[in-house]
C-alpha cells in the first residue's frame, strides 16, 4: 500500500531543519564499464557495473530566519564547505532512514514578491556510502488455531504464508497469535474483510470459514514507528 510522505523530516548535523515541504530521496546511480573485446559473442556489447554515486538530494522549503541551527548553520557550512551528517527520514510508520556524509552544493533564498513566503532551497551532495535502512516489526513467534490438523509450513516468526487445514465440519475458527514485542499490534482480518485486533497469547473471536473454499485470513503485525509484516493463512475444512 503506497505510503503518504506528510511527515518527513531532515536532519542536518543532528538538527532539524525547520519549514520544508519537500526532502529529495534515495537514488543510486551505478557507472557503466564497457568490456567488449574483439571475441565477443554476437557482435553484442558487454558491460560491467564501475562505481556508484549517490545522487544529490534536493529540499525545498520556506526560508526561517529563526531555524539557527538548521537552514541557518546551512548556509554557513555551505560557505566553509563543511560536511555534516544527515539524516532523512520518511513518516515514521514506514521504519525507514536514509544516513549519510554531504556537503551543500547549493542553497539559497528565492524571490521576496509582495505575496506568498519567502522560498528556501537547498542542495546536499553525498559523499561516500549512504545507509539506507527500514526498521520492521519483530513478528509472531507462534500462532495456533483452535481446530487445525495440520500447518504446512511449520509455523515460523519468518515464514509468512501457510496452508491450514481445519477439522472436517467446522465452520469457524478461533487463532491465538503471539508477539509479546513491545508495542506491537495485532490486527485480524477475516475472509469477508472484517477485522479485530487481539493481544498477545489471547484467543480471537470466532472466524467465519466456509467449506470448499480458500478461506484466506490475514494477520497484520503493525508498529507506529517500524515496518509491518503480514501473515497469510489458506484455511481449507477438511472434506468428508
Amino acid at each position: 500500500m503506497p505510503t503518504h510522505s506528510f511527515g518527513a523530516t531532515l536532519t542536518w548535523n543532528s538538527q532539524v531543519v525547520a519549514n520544508l515541504n519537500s526532502v529529495g530521496g534515495y537514488k543510486l546511480t551505478v557507472a557503466k564499464r564497457k568490456t567488449t573485446v574483439h571475441k565477443t559473442t554476437d557482435r553484442f556489447e558487454t558491460q560491467a557495473a564501475g562505481l556508484v554515486e549517490a545522487a544529490d538530494i534536493p529540499i525545498v522549503g520556506f526560508f526561517d530566519h529563526t531555524d539557527t541551527n538548521g537552514q541557518i548553520a546551512m548556509f554557513a557550512d555551505a560557505a566553509a564547505g563543511t560536511e555534516r551528517t544527515y539524516i532523512i527520514t520518511p513518516p515514521t510508520s514506514t521504519g525507514a532512514s536514509l544516513t549519510g556524509t554531504g556537503f551543500i552544493s547549493d542553497i539559497s533564498t528565492g524571490e521576496m514578491d509582495t505575496e506568498g513566503n519567502i522560498p528556501f532551497t537547498a542542495t546536499i551532495t553525498p559523499t561516500g556510502k549512504p545507509t539506507f535502512a527500514v526498521a520492521t516489526v519483530t513478528g509472531m513467534s507462534a500462532c495456533g488455531f483452535s481446530n487445525d490438523v495440520l500447518m504446512m509450513p511449520t509455523f515460523a516468526i519468518g515464514t509468512f504464508e501457510y496452508v491450514v487445514t481445519i477439522t472436517n465440519g467446522q465452520t469457524s475458527t478461533v487463532i491465538t497469535p503471539v508477539d509479546a514485542s513491545d508495542g506491537e499490534v495485532i490486527t485480524i482480518t477475516a475472509p469477508d474483510g472484517t477485522t479485530q485486533t487481539v493481544a498477545t497469547g489471547v484467543a480471537s473471536s470466532a472466524i467465519t470459514i466456509a467449506a470448499d473454499e480458500d478461506n484466506v485470513i490475514l494477520i497484520t503485525i503493525s508498529h507506529a514507528t517500524k515496518a509491518s509484516k503480514v501473515y497469510k493463512f489458506h484455511c481449507a475444512v477438511l472434506a468428508s
